[in-house]
């Protein structure tokens, strides 16, 4: 007999048919047609069905199957039997059943559940057909993710979750005792990767975000991953180029190698399928004009908001890039245009399909004088910067880069209406648990 399997190797053609195997597993589903029970066991690398015919087994090892109840762990032994009436193409015909682990009153079950009631749970609803596929998209995204950069010649630069002071705003931080002093929880590695460029050249930082904002949006979590690319040398035309480059990495990659998953989510990938670089490029004065034209009240100068950033990317097949965004709006380390100087040289990538931003970034702002007056303007405390502006002291070059958020891409690509399900356990405004 074959050592125990992975079911997914069953459906990879890896155990030939009519291999006898052990699969470990759990009880997904069970129905029964007088003499037959059939068995939906997974293992966490896909589902199979366990056929048990009672004529086939002992009485003992057909009352062990007929007692299994949702999400008990077991053990099946089986011939596998291809059989294109069957999930998957194969099945198990079942001579031996072991009940590892048993499952009393499984808090979901098939019927409808309401969002919040599946967070209660989701500790376990990790355990449905959707949320395996979502986890495995959201892995194949972080593996696109430095595939790209490592692949481009990019380093890895870990940067600090406790930091001394604010990168995006001092209104969204949470703050925690460090010692005798304060800290807070990162709101971004940028600062610090701009380090690590002007020392490697091109540097990317991956990890855990904070921001304290008192959102309830399906876009926003307080706790959430980003990817932090940063290049000397780089200004906002090459950033951009970058960030499209990227972006059609990351969704060729799923489109190429999650088919399955997709499926299941019932996601129409046709909108994907034109994710291909260049990307349209369009001034922020030319992103208020389709705000005008679509009649839609704007002020001059302010962000764009939600149904602002949906109206814009209506208007095209693929992400669109908006760039050169109201200095004013944007944070303390973007440069401005010298030919427009009310104009920083930002840029945000927004999805298409009311997805949103999905990246944004700038030039930095590489002359000292400039940067302290910029922080001055902020109302930050110089002190906190004076690492951070000894870059600008010592060989200070022109440098770009951007944030990528994990959650939202994985939405996105996905086509799901919340971040929620993007991430095992998500932390938001008024969830800690579990």
């Amino acid at each position: 007999m074959t050592d125990r399997v992975y079911i997914e190797d069953v459906f990879q053609h890896k155990i030939p048919d009519g291999s006898d195997v052990i699969l470990r597993g759990w009880l997904y589903n069970k129905r029964s047609s007088g003499k037959l029970l059939f068995l939906l066991v997974r293992d966490g690398t896909a589902v199979i069905q366990a056929t048990v015919y009672k004529p086939g087994v002992s009485a003992e090892i057909f009352e062990t199957a007929d007692k299994l109840t949702q999400e008990a762990s077991l053990t099946v032994i089986g011939k596998i039997k291809k059989d294109e009436r069957a999930p998957g193409g194969y099945e198990l015909q079942v001579t031996d059943v072991k009940l590892i682990g048993q499952s009393v009153d499984f808090p979901i079950t098939p019927k409808e559940h309401g969002p919040e009631f599946l967070m209660d749970y989701r500790h376990l609803w990790l355990r449905s057909k959707n949320q395996h596929a979502i986890l495995r998209v959201r892995h194949t995204i972080i593996k696109a993710i430095r595939d790209f950069f490592d692949g481009r010649g990019f380093t890895l630069v870990d940067t600090p979750i406790f930091t001394p002071a604010a990168c995006e705003g001092t209104s969204t931080l949470f703050e925690t005792d460090y010692f005798d002093t304060k800290a807070f929880l990162t709101q971004s590695g940028q600062l610090y990767a701009e380090a690590g460029a002007l020392a490697l050249g091109k540097v990317y930082c991956f990890g855990p975000t904070f921001r304290a904002e008192k959102s309830k949006t399906r876009r926003h979590l307080t706790e959430f991953w980003m990817v932090e690319p940063e290049v000397a040398f780089n200004e906002l035309k090459e950033n951009m180029e970058l960030a499209e480059d990227f972006i059609e990495y990351i969704v060729q990659t799923v489109l190429r190698t999650r088919v399955e998953e997709l499926k299941t989510l019932g996601r129409d990938t046709t909108k994907l399928q034109n994710v291909r670089a260049p990307f349209p490029k369009i001034h922020y004065d030319e992103a208020v004009k389709i705000l005008e034209d679509a009649g839609l009240k704007f002020e001059y100068g302010n962000d764009f908001g939600s149904p602002d950033e949906t109206a814009i990317s209506e208007k095209f097949d693929r992400p669109v890039i908006v760039h050169h965004y109201p200095s004013a709006i944007k944070a303390f380390y973007m440069k401005r245009d010298p030919n427009e100087p009310d104009k920083a040289l930002a840029m945000d990538v927004l999805a298409p399909e009311g997805y949103g931003e999905i990246i944004g970034g700038s030039q930095r702002e590489d002359n000292y004088d400039m940067l302290v007056s910029r922080i001055k303007e902020h109302n930050l405390p110089m002190e906190a910067f004076d690492w951070y502006l000894d870059l600008r002291k010592y060989g200070s070059v022109p440098h770009s880069g951007f944030g990528l958020g994990v959650e939202r891409t994985v939405a996105w690509i996905c086509g799901l209406q919340h971040v929620r399900e993007t991430i095992p356990f998500a932390r938001m405004i008024h969830r800690l648990k579990p």
